[in-house]
């Protein structure tokens, strides 16, 4: 369907829509679009009368343009049943020819007399209505037509366009009976527009070349039949020897083209390069076939500096000294008071240089001047859309761009997919107002954030369904069907003076991302087709930025999941310290920032931050691989600088395997930053390292705010450096702040002013954590950070004494049984009875195996922790404990067995004096 001579008849479909049923798919979308539109006009498919008009022009420009090709189509179509009209802009029909001359007087008027409005919103679907609607060659066959009395009948329409102004002027539309067929009538229907469209340039040059005449011949009388030596006209090109370049050849071609776009008399002084100054003379002008038109000339004088570019050989001043008419006849009525002064003197001078610059009506330089302005637009806009990665800021800068210069309003409608980064499935589900723009406040369209939803035949759905752009040139006279279902809001639309609308598809790589909408209100002049191919330019630049924008967003969100998914999900249970934390993403991309929380036996807790030197993927998955590293290193109980050279020399091995793989593309590791803490409640004493990073700073119970002068220690990955401790005693509810350099280095702040603020925003000892955290990030961080942030805040606690106790021993097997009693006695003191028999046997093993094969001093020590048990013995020998299982026949070897089964956890660490077995208890085990 929808093809000459095509098979498949709408008969069926026209029924189907008409009953009210869906024929998406079986009709041609430009078609159903246009019932979709007669059915909201209310037209009746039998409705027979179209309104008639004489007020026409039978003699116009376009009739005498189109007159000799409609001629030469009717002796083409000689004895055919071809009817061929003419219509204007309007679809009011102005000639007709007909292949078969007595097919006038057999067709009933409305076919065959001009004056009838085949305007869509009287006709319905039609070839001229449907061609003016669609601005470009359509087809109508049959059933097509929404109106019964043109079943019978096909048709194809072209519009005609001024290629001056690019406006639609009228419309060539060939009738034939449903029967004919000639696969070439297509092309045939755009060769004889097209002859048209050349014809009415031809009368454009032809009016052009009369009032070059004229003014010609004014000059001549004006100088009493002299022309000069040899009677030449010296043009702009031609006054190069007088000192113009290039250059200056188009700063006064494009200021006459300004000049030339009124018809008024004027003076302007143009500014050129080496610091000389030319007068542009502007004087009307009126051929002898009265077509009114501007002439504009370049005055240029001796005296204008340096004088030696402007000085006039014989030729040249004697041919222009006669180009006296523009300043003489109109001086008196010169604006700017030129006339008496500069552009009089310019004119009459010894040694004026005078060229002809412009001719031509004064239209033709409007469009001119357009044309100009809309390479300048796109000029522009390649350099305003796209400044930034971000989807809706991109969107934001396409309205800003074409506001106020091409429209006076400007929506864009995005999928929140698309907002997401992510490709929308289907758009119309899921569009949203992303941008409204105008040249008002108060704009009258849906707000930023709001849920679009599109009815059938909108421009906008017809965007949606593939359509490259729709334009609307007339809402005011009568509202579009479309609006119809909207009325209340199209009503607010209408009442800001909108008249005219450009709706665009924001396509990018085969993806559809969204809708861009143009309106125009202050601008009297509706869009037109040179407008609608701008917006469709701008769009396209835009679509491919926020495609870029949308695919950086997956691209970021991606890295950003995975470095969360690499950081901790939630803070594990411990009583040392009460923590927050907070982790800030840098703007421009992911980093390799961690931060962390580990328990560790005997009540203590680590506290870790460090920082992958870099930004992406590659930083994000180093961050994760060395937070891994360090918490098993952790667990292992190692002192912070034995961690430290641990991930130092795991850095190093990671960095020569990224060597070995660079001839794949892949960066290399440069280094990292950490800083490693245990705080043991029982001592209040933090153990701490770093390895290149900030110390931490540390806040007082009484508020004073300090940063600890630790050791500093080389960044992790540069390998064989030794790492140094220090001890910190920190009173109860004392805070420890660890964070990333990214809090507190920042390129427009010095460092000292960051710390001063870091200082300023600790300074309050009773907030809890997570207040902390807040106020910090607030007070310090940049407002656009450049590198990711990790913040973790520490508020001590203290284990009570009378919750410890506390026991030496010499290595005598005889004491076991002593110090079984004593920790009953002890348990009972702390409620804990139901925990004795385990705890009698875990320290039976421990105190056995420490007197047996350890060595003095030994301890047993209990603490009763808030949620635990925890049983220690230490002593002085590093010999390293190892479970195993014992055989039937052993007498030994299943004491630590014991101690596994008894306890939720146990282990060993080492100490500078030996070694400590401990085992853990839960409070609720019993």
């Amino acid at each position: 369907m929808g093809v000459t001579g095509g098979q498949i008849s709408p008969v069926r479909s026209r029924e189907r829509f008409l009953l009210g049923e869906s024929v998406e798919g079986s009709v041609r979308g430009p078609i159903l679009n246009s019932w979709m539109r007669s059915r909201m006009l209310g037209l009746s498919p039998e409705q027979t009368d179209l309104p008639y008009t004489d007020d026409f022009d039978p003699d116009s420009r376009l009739v005498r343009a189109a007159a000799p090709v409609l001629d030469q189509l009717q002796t083409r179509f000689s004895g055919s049943q071809m009817n061929i009209s003419l219509a204007d802009g309007n679809g009011t029909v102005l000639q007709r020819r007909f292949g078969e001359p007595a097919l006038a007087g057999r067709l009933p008027p409305i076919q065959s007399v001009p004056g009838f409005v085949f305007a869509e919103r009287y006709a319905g679907t039609n070839g001229i209505g449907l061609a003016l609607a669609e601005r470009r060659l359509c087809q109508v066959y049959g059933a097509e037509h929404f109106a019964e009395r043109s079943q019978a009948n096909a048709c194809s329409a072209i519009p005609i366009r001024d290629q001056f102004s690019g406006h639609i002027v009228g419309v060539l539309c060939f009738g034939y009976p449903r029967g004919y067929e000639d696969p070439s009538l297509p092309v045939l229907v755009r060769r004889a527009a097209e002859s048209i469209e050349r014809r009415i340039m031809e009368q454009s040059s032809a009016r052009e070349r009369a009032l070059l005449r004229t003014y010609l011949d004014a000059r001549h009388r004006a100088r009493g039949g002299e022309t000069g030596d040899d009677g030449q006209l010296i043009g702009l090109d031609e006054l190069t020897d007088g000192g113009l370049d290039r250059q200056d050849q188009m700063i006064l071609k494009a200021r006459a083209t300004e000049l030339i776009c009124s018809p008024q008399r004027a003076a302007v002084e143009v500014s050129l390069s080496h610091g000389r100054g030319v007068t542009l003379l502007s004087s009307p002008v009126t051929s002898l076939s009265g077509v009114e038109g501007v002439v504009v000339e370049a005055v240029l004088t001796g005296e204008s500096p340096p004088a030696h570019h402007l000085a006039a050989s014989k030729h040249t001043a004697s041919a222009l000294g006669a180009l006296s008419l523009a300043a003489t006849e109109h001086a008196e009525s010169l604006p700017w008071h030129l006339a008496d002064s500069a552009a009089h003197r310019a004119a009459d001078a010894p040694g004026t240089v005078r060229g002809l610059v412009l001719v031509g009506e004064p239209e033709v330089g409007k469009y001119a001047v357009a044309a100009r302005r809309r390479l300048e637009l796109l000029a522009e806009a390649s350099t305003r859309i796209g400044t930034t990665l971000d989807v809706s800021r991109t969107a934001w800068e396409l309205a800003e761009t074409a506001v106020p210069r091409l429209a006076d309003y400007v929506t864009v409608d995005l999928p929140g997919a698309v907002l997401r980064g992510e490709e929308s499935a289907d758009p119309q589900a899921d569009l949203r107002r992303t941008v409204v723009h105008g040249i008002r406040d108060d704009c009258p369209f849906y707000p930023v954030g709001h849920q679009v939803r599109l009815d059938p035949g909108t421009p906008h759905m017809r965007c949606l369904e593939g359509e490259p752009a729709v334009l609307e040139t007339d809402l005011q006279a009568t509202t579009p069907a479309w609006m119809v279902p909207g009325l209340d809001h199209a009503r607010g639309i209408l009442a800001h003076d909108v008249h005219s609308m450009i709706c665009v598809p924001l396509l990018a790589r085969g993806v559809l991302l969204g809708i861009a909408t143009f309106y125009r209100s202050q601008d009297p002049a509706p869009f037109g087709d040179d407008d609608t191919r701008l917006a469709q330019e701008l769009a396209a630049r835009a679509a491919l930025c926020i495609d870029n924008a949308r695919r950086y967003t997956r691209e970021h969100t991606l890295a950003l999941a995975l470095q969360r998914s690499l950081l901790p999900r939630g803070l594990p249970e411990q009583g040392a310290v009460e923590v927050a934390h907070h982790y800030l993403p840098a703007e421009s991309g992911v980093g390799g920032d961690w931060f962390d929380v580990i328990p560790l036996s005997g009540t203590r807790v680590a506290l870790l931050v460090g920082d992958v030197v870099g930004h992406g993927l590659h930083a994000a998955a180093t961050m994760g691989r060395l937070r891994i590293a360090a918490r098993n290193f952790a667990e292992l109980e190692l002192a912070p600088d034995e961690l430290l050279t641990h991930l130092d020399n795991l850095l190093v091995r990671l960095d020569r395997e990224e060597e070995d793989a660079s001839a794949t593309g892949s960066n290399g590791i440069v280094g990292a930053t950490c800083l490693y803490a245990v705080y043991d409640p029982t001592s209040q004493v933090c153990t701490m390292a770093r390895a290149g990073h900030p110390p931490p700073a540390l806040v007082d119970p009484d508020g004073r705010v300090t940063f600890p002068d630790l050791p500093p220690g080389p960044p992790l990955g540069l390998g064989g450096l030794p790492f140094e401790t220090a001890e910190i005693r920190l009173p109860e509810h004392s805070t420890l702040v660890l964070y990333t350099d990214g809090l507190v280095d920042d390129r427009h702040r010095d460092i000292d002013v960051a710390l001063d603020q870091l200082r300023d925003a600790l300074a309050h000892p009773d907030r809890r954590p997570e207040d902390t955290c807040r106020a910090v990030i607030e007070a310090v961080a940049p407002e656009h950070p450049g590198d990711d942030i990790a913040l973790l805040v520490a508020r001590t606690r203290t284990v009570p004494a009378d919750r410890i106790a506390t026991w030496d021993l010499p290595p005598d097997p005889s004491l076991v049984a002593d110090i079984r009693s004593a920790a009953t006695r002890r348990l009972a003191e702390w409620g804990l009875e139901e925990l004795s028999f385990a705890a009698e046997l875990m320290l039976s093993e421990l105190v056995t195996n420490a007197v047996r094969y350890g060595s003095e001093p030994i301890q047993v020590r209990l603490i009763h922790d808030r949620s635990s048990l925890i049983c220690e013995v230490s002593d002085g020998s590093s010999t390293a404990p190892h479970l195993r299982r014992a055989a039937s026949t052993d007498e030994g070897g299943r004491g630590l067995f014991l101690v596994a089964q008894l306890s939720q956890a146990w282990g060993a660490r080492y100490t500078p004096h030996g070694k400590v077995i401990w085992a853990e208890c839960a409070l609720d085990a019993a």
